[in-house]
């Protein structure tokens, strides 16, 4: 007995040439196509977006007449996902089109309801992105309280934040702690952003106090510019500036001379830096065509009747008065191309920075500098004032020392963290290009609440 055929749609053409049929065929007569092979025709029931869209048939390729979804864009890097087209995005086609393809048009607006389906289309669409909200104080109260030293995601408040810096729950990029930071330190401020244009911060400061032997105070602030086309500069301008700052508090302490503290205070963060290029992190990323970790240094130490200034690269420091009367002066020179060109006469100052070359750099902290040339300098002001020290971040917007002191608040003296504040937010309106940090550190040092910092 013969096996039982399913049942078969009834056909018309054959499904291979095209040649009429007639009813019972199982065989195309012309080209022998088996008919048993064809599947049953599906209802035709469209597919539906599940956001509440209009219902979409899944369309046809170009070439037989149908509507292409549009080609997915590439990821612009690796942390973002590529781009999601909704079916709104389409062009609608009338179903009744010639080829018969493209997409369905949706019900009435009279009829709610599709009767193929049962499924309703007058619920309101809803939006294409949803914003973050802030979590909700009863759920967040309900989070089990984190472990001491783990840290929690700014945005979920749940989620342990993982060692690449993105919370585990959400999935959101924390703030680096170093993209922007402030630090007060006695009568003295410091401020450092990673500016508008750069993807982090690769400048670096410290400040602190200390009491010379004879009991007087003493303010010491340094502030390091990662050279960013070295390997690592963000941890370089770090070392340096840690370095540079320890050795310059122990040695004051000790009684040893400001200058001669300072230009050891140099030595000390070369030493640091240096080190850097030796460690096992680094010879695993170092390419044969990349610089050792480098940075720039400037500093400055100020007590009740000196001002020593100290630097390496085109860091810079400036002295402005607390009367704006007396004028204001540049305390450091670069040790850039810029600075080559005037000093050989071959250019003026105006022409040497307007030229592209100007921020080459001839002298740095790096185990690949040429050699090593501390720079420092005394001075003994006869008048109240402040001393800005800071990256090239903030004196590309104020370059001249009379543009620098009519950028610094008149009451920049008295109220240092404000004033640093200022400075930083005049580098940022200026276009940000760089990471900025400066300090400000008031002369002479105050008679009271010395210590060390």
């Amino acid at each position: 007995m013969m096996s039982q055929m399913p049942q078969q749609a009834a056909l018309t053409n054959c499904p291979s040439c095209e040649e009429p049929l007639e009813s019972g065929d199982r065989f195309c007569g012309a080209c022998g196509y088996d008919l048993s092979a064809v599947p049953a025709h599906p209802d035709d029931h469209p597919t539906l977006a599940v956001n509440g869209s209009a219902p979409v048939a899944a369309p046809s390729p170009a070439a037989d007449g149908g509507a292409p979804w549009p080609a997915a864009h590439e990821p612009a890097g690796a942390d973002t996902p590529p781009a999601t087209h909704l079916p709104t995005d389409l062009t609608g086609i009338d179903s009744g089109d010639s080829g018969g393809h493209g997409l369905a048009v949706p019900p009435p607006s009279g009829s709610p309801v599709s009767p193929a389906s049962g499924v309703r289309f007058d619920r309101p669409s809803e939006p294409d992105e949803y914003p973050l909200q802030a979590p909700d104080p009863r759920v967040t109260a309900e989070t089990p309280t984190p472990a001491e030293g783990v840290k929690v995601c700014v945005a979920c408040r749940a989620g342990r934040v993982d060692h690449d810096g993105y919370c585990e729950n959400c999935g959101h990029a924390q703030p680096r702690e170093r993209d922007h930071m402030e630090q007060e330190c006695g009568p003295m401020a410091a401020v450092s952003d990673r500016g508008l244009r750069h993807h982090r911060n690769e400048d670096a400061f410290a400040v602190g106090t200390a009491a010379l032997p004879d009991g007087s105070p003493a303010s010491v602030a340094i502030v390091c510019d990662g050279v960013s086309s070295a390997t690592r500069p963000d941890d370089a301008s770090l070392a340096a500036s840690r370095a540079a700052s320890e050795s310059l508090l122990a040695a004051l302490a000790r009684g040893t001379h400001p200058q001669q503290a300072m230009h050891d205070a140099i030595v000390a963060a070369s030493r640091a830096v240096n080190a850097l290029a030796a460690e096992p992190q680094t010879a695993r990323e170092h390419a044969p065509h990349q610089n050792a970790p480098a940075c720039t240094i400037v500093g400055t130490v100020v007590t009740s009747g000196l001002l020593v200034v100290g630097w390496v690269g085109d860091s810079r420091a400036y002295w402005v008065p607390v009367d704006r009367t007396s004028l204001p002066a540049r305390l450091t020179e670069d040790d850039s191309w810029a600075a080559q060109m005037v000093a050989a006469g071959l250019m003026n100052e105006a022409e040497a920075y307007a030229d592209e070359r100007a921020h080459a750099i001839t002298g740095w902290l790096g185990a690949d500098a040429y050699e090593l040339e501390p720079h420092t300098a005394s001075f003994k002001p006869d008048r109240p004032g402040v001393v800005v020290v800071c990256t090239d971040g903030l004196w590309n917007y104020a370059e001249a020392a009379q543009d620098m002191a009519e950028a610094v608040p008149l009451d920049a003296a008295v109220r240092p963290l404000h004033g640093a504040q200022v400075l930083v937010g005049h580098a940022l309106d200026g276009g940000g290009h760089d990471n900025v940090t400066v300090a400000l550190v008031p002369f002479p040092a105050p008679s009271q609440g010395a210590g060390s910092a």
